[in-house]
């Protein structure tokens, strides 16, 4: 298996939040991973190509009380979670076909910017 950030988080446990997801695969292409649109518009894929998502509520806390910038950025998700589904936080089950749709079809196809 792979050193990439998305097979090293897939070898800790069988599910993750959508932002450590999203952190890993901004890790794996060197893009910054701090923007609430971009993590928006990611979320907005994973919906339409019906990976397995289950809406979660991430307390900041659970970010990681170290990972201030990370806690940080589920507060500002936080603030439009209830009128966006986008701007939510969910559980994405780490399967190899999950990953691979979202390396292959999301970040292959320029769908960050």
């Amino acid at each position: 298996m792979s050193d990439l950030a998305l097979d090293i988080i897939r070898k800790k446990v069988f599910f993750h939040n959508s932002i450590d997801v999203w952190i890993s695969a901004c890790d794996e292409n060197n893009i910054d991973w701090f923007n609430a649109e971009n993590y928006k518009k990611f979320i907005a894929y994973l919906l339409i190509n019906n990976l397995q998502l289950k809406a979660f509520n991430l307390c900041t806390h659970e970010a990681g009380a170290t990972e201030e910038k990370k806690s940080k950025f589920a507060e500002i998700l936080a603030e439009t979670k209830n009128s966006d589904p986008n701007a939510a936080t969910y559980t994405i089950k780490q399967i190899n076909n999950s990953i691979a749709r979202i390396r292959i079809n999301y970040v292959k196809n320029d769908l960050f910017f």
